[in-house]
């Protein structure tokens, strides 16, 4: 935080289509590129902010190292696609791998709560359980008892922070990027 937001997407900058899409959805397309150079297109759930009039998207998931982050993290530059709704989007983006656990609990909060509207979710018993730690935190208690537990989870869990550069520019040829293969000598 504490720099500038020369060069980033304003909120008010981005088509209305866009804005409904990704606060409407759940999953976003990011192309990025691989250690030995080639482009990959992965997908991951995501919640849209805007932070300071700046459009960002939060990726998470379940904690566990993941190869898209520590592709992030060696190329920041990466372009979204909208995947959900039409008409689909791409997007110039940059990305910051967020690993201070301060910095990273409100985005993952924010990305959790996203998480939690999707139909069939027990909200009622989440939403007391993340209310719980949320005061924990603005007490500023230690992470004793079962919160330590949940400070390793929020630990292990993956926070990118994807912030728009660019216009968004519709897709000339009509449906988002297909996923990438995954790589033979990966599990996954």
């Amino acid at each position: 935080m504490g720099t500038a937001n020369i060069g980033y997407m304003s909120a008010s900058s981005l088509p209305v289509q866009l804005q409904k899409i990704l606060s409407d959805s759940f999953y976003i397309r990011t192309t990025i590129t691989r250690k030995n150079g080639s482009p990959r297109t992965i997908e991951t759930t995501y919640v849209w902010i805007q932070e300071n009039g700046v459009n960002k998207l939060i990726l998470s998931g379940y904690p566990g190292k993941r190869d898209w982050v520590a592709s992030m993290s060696r190329n920041a530059k990466v372009t979204v696609h909208s995947v959900e709704f039409e008409p689909w989007f791409d997007i110039p983006a940059e990305a910051l791998v967020v690993r201070n656990l301060n910095e990273k609990l409100p985005k993952i909060f924010a990305f959790i709560e996203h998480w939690a509207l999707r139909p069939g979710f027990p909200r009622t018993k989440f939403n007391i359980l993340l209310g719980a730690v949320k005061i924990n935190r603005a007490l500023r208690l230690p992470w004793w008892g079962p919160f330590i537990i949940a400070k390793r989870i929020f630990n292990g869990m993956p926070c990118v922070e994807i912030t728009f550069t660019g216009d968004a520019v519709l897709r000339s040829d009509g449906a988002p990027p297909q996923l990438s293969e995954p790589q033979e000598n990966r599990p996954f």
